[in-house]
């Protein structure tokens, strides 16, 4: 199983440090999340009954996507559904992303390769599938929908599918891809999980041309979220106010992030609205120095760290107190 953000209790056990004062920020997601404590509303038929498809949520995901939405148990179900849907041919995933969909469709027997964008432009012609993260995690590249829908049109003049993994692009919508009538072979993943911060009701969506959704239905079979989580979806995806409420608060504590980073002398080089990338030979040395204050960051060894938004205050002022320890370590 590969690597990924979050994992406390493993980073308690390795550091002596108990669970709960744990600072986490390695996994991208709101610490923000949408109205919590109204899963307690959730209504008691929710939990004792069948999950039914006809609840509204597909309704509720269209309107807030622009697009007809397949509900699925997050954005990983997708992940690793869709390559056993196309007989072996040639995939292409732009990197470096989000490591399990280059391991999905490895493992489902299709030749692979991890291209640039520069190596896009002249070999797209000779891939079938081609796999982007936009906005990218981990270091916040974004592509042009203009772009990604040209890259679209020469895939599909072949029969090809371009999927974009959209999971963090609920804070610049303007980024998306999705539209009203999705054409064949253009493939859109999005998530509860970051924005909403909500990766705990394992909610996402599929937005495609209608046989795709058809055959991913029948592939996942029935069932695939719980009626509690679907409640809670529901209820997240109809809020408006929230959503612009939360647009511009994580707008503001992304930039913010930035600056205490850089003031302590890690200068992101990129980044969303729910994290910064911060390219450094030291990931190794900084990830530890953190942990063993306490505070969890994504590392990626050689490359660089992934920094999360602190939530309260305090969490803050924690992780301006580390930083400010590295620093004095440092000199």
């Amino acid at each position: 199983m590969l690597e990924h953000g979050g994992r406390l209790r493993r980073a308690a056990h390795d550091f002596g440090i108990p669970v709960e004062p744990w600072l986490d920020l390695s996994t991208g997601i709101s610490p923000h999340s949408w109205a919590v404590e109204r899963a307690f509303d959730i209504p008691p038929q929710s939990w004792s009954r069948l999950p039914e498809d006809e609840d509204g949520l597909a309704e509720a995901a269209q309107d807030h996507y622009g697009a007809a939405a397949l509900p699925v148990a997050g954005s990983q179900a997708a992940i690793q559904a869709l390559p056993g849907l196309r007989a072996p041919c040639r995939v292409a995933v732009l990197a470096p992303t989000y490591a399990e969909h280059e391991q999905a469709w490895r493992r489902a027997g299709h030749a692979l390769a991890t291209v640039t964008i520069e190596q896009l432009e002249t070999g797209i012609d000779c891939v079938d599938v081609l796999v982007v993260v936009n906005p990218n995690n981990p270091d916040g590249r974004h592509i042009a929908p203009s772009r990604l829908r040209d890259w679209h049109a020469r895939l599909s003049a072949r029969g090809g599918w371009l999927i974009v993994d959209e999971a963090f692009v609920d804070a610049t919508p303007e980024l998306s891809i999705a539209g009203p009538q999705l054409p064949d072979g253009l493939i859109v993943l999005r998530s509860l999980g970051k924005f909403f911060g909500l990766a705990g009701a394992r909610v996402g969506f599929v937005l495609a041309a209608p046989a795709l959704r058809v055959v991913l239905a029948e592939a996942l079979g029935p069932w695939t979220l719980s009626g509690p989580s679907r409640v809670l979806a529901s209820a997240a995806l109809r809020d408006r106010q929230w959503r612009r409420a939360q647009r511009q608060r994580l707008a503001w504590d992304s930039a913010r992030l930035r600056d205490l980073l850089g003031n302590y002398g890690l200068v992101a080089a990129g980044g969303t609205a729910l994290f910064q990338w911060v390219p450094t030979g030291d990931a190794d040395a900084i990830a530890l120095a953190l942990a063993r204050s306490g505070i969890l960051v994504r590392r990626f060894s050689g490359l660089g760290l992934r920094f999360g938004l602190p939530g309260l205050d305090d969490d803050w002022r924690r992780l301006g107190l580390a930083l400010a320890g590295l620093r004095r370590s440092a000199a």
